[in-house]
C-alpha cells in the first residue's frame, strides 16, 4: 500500500465538526492508586478483537493520565451511564489528579486499577502496546476481566452528554 503523504490532511476544525455526528460511548479512564491515582474522560474507547479480548482507547499525550498508564502498564475503563454528565465533566474540566475522584464511589479492581462503582460496565486491561499518534497515545488493552451493570449509556453526540435509552 502506498502511502500518500502529498494530500493534505483536512484542518482540525473541519475534522472535529464532522465528528461531531459520531455518537460514542463515554467513559473514564483511569489508573493507579490512593494517591497516585489517575484518570480522564474519554469518547474514544472501542473494541478491537476477541481472541485475545483487545480494546483501543485514545488519550492525549500530554495529560498526566498517559504518562500514568505507560508507567503503570495497566488500566481501568468505567463506562458510564445517564445522570452521570457531572463526572464525564469533573474527569475532563479543570480538577487534576487524584482530586478528580473525591466525589464518586471507586473500587479498585483485579489488576488494582480505579473502576467506578456505579458504572454501567467496567473493563481491567493490561497494556499490550503503545503507540503515539499526533497529539494522542494509542493504548491497546487486553482484557483481563469486566464487570457489568444497569442504567442507559452516556454518550457523546454533537459536543453534547446524553442519555440513551435502553431498547
Amino acid at each position: 500500500m502506498s502511502q500518500m503523504t502529498d494530500v493534505r490532511s483536512v484542518e482540525a476544525a473541519e475534522f472535529r465538526l464532522a465528528m461531531r455526528n459520531l455518537a460514542s460511548g463515554v467513559a473514564i479512564v483511569a489508573t493507579g492508586t490512593e494517591t497516585t491515582r489517575r484518570g480522564l474522560t474519554v469518547s474514544s474507547v472501542t473494541s478491537l478483537c476477541m481472541d485475545p479480548p483487545c480494546l483501543l482507547v485514545g488519550v492525549n499525550s500530554s495529560s498526566e493520565t498517559h504518562a500514568a498508564i505507560l508507567a503503570n502498564g495497566r488500566f481501568g475503563v468505567s463506562l458510564l451511564g445517564g445522570g452521570q454528565e457531572d463526572l464525564a465533566l469533573r474527569f475532563a474540566g479543570s480538577v487534576k489528579g487524584v482530586e478528580r475522584f473525591a466525589t464518586a464511589a471507586w473500587q479498585q479492581g483485579v489488576l488494582d486499577v480505579p473502576l467506578l462503582e456505579p458504572a454501567i460496565g467496567a473493563l481491567e486491561c493490561v497494556l499490550h502496546h503503545h503507540q503515539v499518534v499526533g497529539t494522542h497515545g494509542l493504548f491497546i488493552g487486553r482484557i483481563v476481566a469486566t464487570r457489568g451493570g444497569n442504567g442507559d449509556p452516556l454518550v457523546n453526540y454533537r459536543g453534547a452528554l446524553r442519555a440513551l435509552p435502553q431498547v
